[in-house]
């Protein structure tokens, strides 16, 4: 694995981890505040991620070029900048709002651009 599937693949592991261990958390002290932010590092992080990382894993000259580097970029800012920001809006401080709707849109953004490069990808003749 190279390129940028090495790195989608590296952060969803580190997704993965980040929120088992926060839905452990909630397990053992039975305090289930955190639920959407545990939903979305898994499915937005982990399992986004790890797509992306084998997509670009199936077609390594896409996965080398500059486009999905900064597809990369956008979306693990945007993945980060979110699940951080709903971590400290279910901990009561809902001042992160602001940094949820950013990073939700660094998300979209940047699974649009994926959208394109992907379909592009496989519907070339």
């Amino acid at each position: 694995m190279q390129g940028a599937a090495r790195w989608f693949f590296t952060f969803a592991v580190l997704y993965a981890i980040v929120g088992m261990g926060l839905g452990l958390k909630m397990g053992i002290t039975h305090v289930h505040d955190q639920i959407p932010t545990h939903a979305h590092i898994m499915l937005v992080g982990w399992v986004n991620s790890a797509l992306m990382g084998f997509f670009y894993h199936l077609f390594p000259v896409v996965g080398a070029s500059r486009l999905a580097y900064a597809h990369l970029l956008l979306q693990t800012a945007g993945t980060v900048v979110m699940t951080a920001s709903l971590w400290l809006i279910y901990s009561g401080n809902t001042a992160f709002e602001a940094g949820a709707g950013i990073g939700s849109i660094g998300v979209l953004a940047g699974m649009a651009l994926f959208a394109w490069i992907a379909l592009r990808q496989i519907w070339k003749g």
